[in-house]
């Protein structure tokens, strides 16, 4: 069975940073993309960015804040998340995307998904 497990999570200020990974018990190939969405209570689970061989993708709420990077040989992902800003908290999930077809955005592209992480950020 696969799984993801996501950790680096907690509670911060606003401003701060923190990193999350996501450690894969599969091997991780480069045509895989890889990414991380979260869900705020009572919304509906959003994309926040993702990577594939060669290019990186974030939502507009992230751009410039965040940056998301891939270690296949410890078949890592990781989201580094600097000027945190209360309304980044969420559960935040990653995920693997084994059959890449360019929809990086878009949950349903996603084959495997981890357990959730919690981020919050007090003002």
């Amino acid at each position: 069975q696969v799984q993801l497990v996501e950790s680096g999570g907690g509670l911060v200020q606003a401003g701060d940073s923190l990193r999350l990974s996501c450690t894969a018990s599969i091997s991780i190939y480069n045509n895989y993309a890889m990414g991380w969405f979260r869900q705020a209570p009572g919304k509906k689970r959003d994309f926040v960015a993702a990577i594939n061989w060669s290019d990186t993708y974030y939502a507009d709420s992230v751009k410039g804040r965040f940056t998301i990077f891939r270690d296949n040989a410890k078949r890592t992902v990781c989201l580094q998340m600097n000027s945190l800003k209360p309304e980044d908290r969420a559960v935040f999930f990653c995920a693997v995307d084994t059959d890449y077809k360019g929809r990086y955005n878009y949950n349903g592209e996603y084959d495997y998904w981890g357990q959730g992480t919690q981020v919050t950020v007090s003002s």
